[in-house]
């Protein structure tokens, strides 16, 4: 899944983040989610999250 509906995502899941210093580069960053920050039920770029360890960026995969 790429990681653009939010009712994809759930807290406890592991995922692939783009953080927003990585944007230019797409270096995907790995981490279990905290939060789901975007509202909308859809976002073309990626739902916006926040992993355990703090990290914010948008989903760019979902791994499990």
């Amino acid at each position: 899944m790429d990681g653009q509906r939010r009712q994809d995502i759930r807290p406890g899941q592991i995922v692939e983040i783009v953080l927003k210093q990585d944007q230019r580069t797409g270096k995907r960053t790995r981490g279990v989610v905290k939060d789901i920050l975007t509202s909308a039920p859809f976002h073309s770029r990626g739902i916006k999250v926040r992993l355990q360890d703090g990290q914010v960026g948008r989903v760019q995969a979902i791994i499990g």
